[in-house]
């Protein structure tokens, strides 16, 4: 069965979060290896826990958009 437009838009916009966080988690990493380079390594360390945290949230919000895909979560009308 088809996914209702609220759906539709729901999945599109959990996957876009979900590759924008992905995205932004790999620049935080190469800053922080470039951090570490320049002997910055608290800062280093503090900017990869901030990346991991954001890989979290990315897998959890991949996860909404295959519940979404799979009908068993539902937005029944838009806001």
């Amino acid at each position: 069965m088809p996914l209702i437009k609220p759906n539709q838009q729901l999945r599109r916009d959990l996957k876009e979060t979900a590759d924008l966080l992905k995205w932004s988690g790999v620049d935080l990493m190469q800053a922080a290896v470039r951090l570490s380079e320049g002997g910055q390594e608290d800062e280093a360390r503090e900017l990869r826990n901030v990346a991991t945290s954001y890989q979290a949230v990315e897998d959890r919000l991949a996860g909404y958009a295959d519940e979404v895909k799979a009908g068993r979560i539902n937005r029944s009308k838009p806001e």
